[in-house]
């Protein structure tokens, strides 16, 4: 299940709405920063297929000025600790 963390800036005035669109969605949460226009973004989805379609809705969404990938972790099933 890939967990990734994104650097998201809002269009100028479009803060609350994004926050507002971005915690209707299933697959993540939204962590806003107090004295910025800036928000943290944490997706948790449940394989690439569903991260792919994450990514598309967030290419759609029209508040967002620019988004970064800040950290991503995927745990794999075979993996085996020693």
């Amino acid at each position: 299940m890939p967990v990734k963390s994104y650097l998201v800036f809002p269009k100028e005035g479009e803060k609350n709405n994004l926050v507002d669109k971005l915690n209707q969605l299933d697959w993540c949460e939204v962590l806003p920063a107090q004295n910025k226009d800036v928000l943290v973004l944490v997706t948790d989805t449940l394989d690439e297929s569903d991260e792919d379609n994450c990514l598309n809705q967030l290419n759609e969404i029209q508040e967002i000025k620019h988004y970064t990938l800040v950290s991503g972790f995927e745990e794999n099933e075979n993996h085996t600790s020693q």
